[in-house]
């Protein structure tokens, strides 16, 4: 054929994927206020960088008169591009092409550029909205899922792998999203379940909406399925890119510097403020990590699920680093089951790419009660510790109030190889508090007392002064400074200099059994 009419041929093969499933398709897509799956590859990516691989790969199934209906690029676009200037490999489901399910070339497809990520060393971006397996294509597509939940695992810890849901994710659909790094949801359209509310109710008579079994509020909230909910698509795929700035391209790099203004020696007397007398009126931690981060950005993760701690990125000295804080303004900054495991997954995904570790520490204690008891709070806990004492990177700490029990030696206390360990004047170092300590150590002595509430306070003050304080540890080498507030920002900034350079390993294994 002359080169004319293929060049034709292949204008109409490029209008044909363009148009993917037909324009009535497309409009009931932005009727639902969805964009298509080109058009969000549009504003998740560097203008003019997206580079589309496998626009004209068409479906092979014969069965259920589907051999009629071929459209090229079936049910995803795939391909690359750019963030920031950045290498990073991408795949949308098209949901106007046979509601987005995914076939065996579609699979085919994601595979591609999954092996590509891993090969050139880049990140991965997944935008999923989909109705699920292709019931036409039976165990093919199902097998599909199986090849891309397989280098879903091998590249984890390899290369971020981000999870957009902007639209339904449901049954087996839902593990690849799982096991990736994060996940962001839209808040009106996106929907993440094993089993639909139909199905539910035929099984188990429960009468449940899609919103509430699986919607972006709830596992926002209640599951912590997932890390950022969205008010918009655009605003989805935005926070995608500004988390991106965050993290390096792989396992074998380190995160991007951004050149900053904020002077690495600025003090804020405020701080010498925040931390009440009484050490039992609460505090909001946000404030103290706002205060000495660069410029006072903190890109929060989870902030709705697990709230008595936080977790997030932010630049010190215009470098990354994971922020894991406790939050007296909940639950008294208590770890429970959710916060245990919510803080565990960021500190290991902070050490597989290099991030260093910030760890603010006010906690009581585990949260205590037959419920967290029952649910495992024990196993859960322990993960919690299982990722500090694994980490490898430089983690730095810093007391500010409560550091009780075993709570104290979870959050990266020097115990864990904690590298440095600051705490505040107002720290309270010890075994657990002191009311409660001094009814233990000195039952006998307040019974006996003519006095025993003035017995009680007076015992109380002599243990505060004497063990709840960050002088003790300071002396044992287990606290390396103790500082006054306002240089938290600049001790920071200068321990995380010094650690730049960090090399520690772990001993030769397979690798670990973390009790899940």
């Amino acid at each position: 054929m002359a080169l004319k009419d293929n060049l034709e041929r292949l204008r109409d093969l490029n209008r044909q994927a363009a148009v993917g499933g037909g324009e009535e398709r497309i409009r009931r897509q932005h009727e639902q206020g969805k964009l298509l799956a080109r058009e969000r590859l549009e504003i998740l990516l560097d203008h003019g960088s997206f580079v589309e691989l496998d626009r004209f790969k068409t479906h092979r199934c014969a069965d259920f008169d589907m051999a009629g209906k071929k459209i090229p690029g079936d049910a995803v676009v795939t391909g690359y591009g750019a963030i920031d200037g950045r290498l990073v490999y991408v795949y949308s489901q098209d949901f106007t092409v046979f509601g987005g399910s995914l076939s065996g070339v579609v699979a085919e497809k994601v595979c591609k550029v999954m092996d590509l990520a891993m090969k050139n060393g880049a990140p991965i971006v997944g935008i999923n909205d989909s109705g699920g397996a292709r019931i036409q294509e039976g165990v093919a597509s199902l097998a599909g899922y199986a090849d891309i939940f397989l280098r879903n695992v091998l590249a984890s810890g390899v290369i971020p792998q981000i999870s957009a849901v902007l639209g339904p994710c449901a049954g087996g659909a839902v593990y690849s999203p799982a096991i990736t790094d994060f996940i962001f949801m839209e808040k009106s359209n996106s929907y993440m379940f094993i089993t639909g509310p139909d199905v539910i109710k035929a099984v188990t008579h429960e009468d449940v909406t899609k919103e509430d079994l699986g919607g972006s509020q709830t596992h926002n909230t209640k599951s912590g399925v997932a890390h950022f909910a969205s008010e918009s698509e655009k605003q989805c795929l935005l926070m995608i890119r500004e988390l991106m700035g965050f993290l390096p391209s792989n396992s074998q790099e380190d995160p991007p510097f951004h050149p900053t203004d904020d002077d690495p020696l600025r003090r804020d007397r405020r701080l010498n403020d925040l931390i009440p007398d009484n050490p039992t009126r609460p505090y909001d931690m946000k404030e103290l990590v706002l205060a000495v981060v660069d410029e006072g950005y903190f890109y929060e993760v989870q902030r709705d699920f697990a709230p008595n701690i936080i977790i997030g990125f932010a630049r010190l000295g215009g470098r990354p680093a994971g922020v894991v804080a406790n939050q007296p303004a909940h639950l008294a900054g208590c770890l429970d089951i959710d916060a245990s495991t919510k803080a565990a997954r960021f500190i290991r995904f902070c050490d597989c790419f290099n991030i260093p570790l910030v760890s603010f520490v006010d906690v009581p204690g585990f949260l205590p009660g037959t419920a967290q008891e029952y649910q495992g709070i024990i196993r859960h806990g322990a993960k919690l510790l299982y990722a500090y004492a694994e980490a490898t990177v430089p983690k730095v700490a810093v007391i500010t109030r409560k550091a009780y029990g075993g709570a104290y030696i979870v959050m990266s206390s020097k115990h864990l190889r904690g590298d440095i360990n600051l705490a505040y004047p107002t720290g309270e170092i010890a075994v657990m508090g002191p009311e409660g300590a001094i009814n233990i150590i000195f039952r006998d002595a307040l019974e006996k007392s003519q006095d025993p509430v003035r017995t009680r306070e007076e015992l109380i003050e002599n243990y505060r002064r004497n063990f709840a304080n960050p002088f003790k540890a300071a002396e044992l080498g287990y606290v390396d400074a103790v500082i006054s507030p306002e240089e938290t920002r600049p001790m920071l900034i200068r321990s995380l200099e010094m650690l730049k350079n960090k090399r520690d390993q772990n001993p030769p294994k397979k690798h670990g059994n973390i009790p899940l």
